[in-house]
């Protein structure tokens, strides 16, 4: 990336776009967190925050505290509902709750041990009508625990997903109380997020680290 690149970038912010493997999605935390953290720590980004222009999300502005990169993202709220057909089978379970958001659904397990035991029928999963199913409860070391199934865009299960936290953050924040919570996916590589709940936006920080560089020629 050019200087001149860079100046620009600074005052319009970059573009950003995210895709899975089959498909193009609205929102998606990994790959925010990665694009700023290439900016920040390969690019010489010397300013603590950077701007993206999404298609669908708005403004997304990414804030860096040290070794923690913090993004801010759109609240999703989720509201109750009667499980979809087939949802119950797919997973394997039997939810206490079950909450419809703008892409996802959420399904509320009894504890933390129930989330990590989830073995999804992942063809079965794919046939419900919605980007992806995250699962939850009350964590035994963190506020909550979760886990992100999405079949349906190409992805059985995802390490650890930004976007699902936006989901998960207003949701834990009305049950449990409060503002700040202490969250961990638990999928086979897990990850720990920092959250905050903001009305309309929730903030969600973690860590990045540097695993592979290459060249791509076309």
């Amino acid at each position: 990336m050019t200087e001149n690149c860079l100046d620009e970038a600074a005052i319009l912010g970059f573009d950003l776009r995210w895709f899975t493997p089959i498909a193009e999605v609205a929102l998606c935390g990994h790959a925010t967190l990665a694009s700023a953290f290439v900016l920040f720590d390969c690019r010489g980004w010397a300013e603590k925050t950077i701007r993206f222009r999404t298609r669908k999300s708005g403004q997304l502005v990414v804030i860096k505290h040290d070794d923690l990169f913090e993004i801010n993202f759109p609240a999703r709220p989720a509201l109750a509902e009667r499980p979809p057909p087939g949802l119950c089978e797919a997973l394997g379970v039997e939810p206490q709750e079950v909450h419809a958001s703008a892409e996802d659904i959420l399904v509320v397990l009894d504890n933390e041990k129930s989330v990590r035991e989830v073995r999804p029928n992942f063809a079965a999963l794919g046939e419900i009508e919605c980007r992806g199913i995250i699962v939850t409860a009350r964590g035994e070391r963190s506020d909550f625990v979760s886990r992100f199934f999405a079949p349906r865009v190409g992805i059985p299960e995802d390490p650890v997903t930004g976007s699902a936290h936006c989901v998960l953050i207003p949701y834990w924040a009305a049950v449990l109380k409060k503002k700040a919570l202490h969250a961990m996916q638990i999928s086979a590589r897990g990850g720990e997020l920092f959250c905050e709940d903001c009305g309309d936006r929730v903030r969600i920080a973690g860590k990045a680290v540097l695993y592979l560089e290459g060249t791509a020629s076309i």
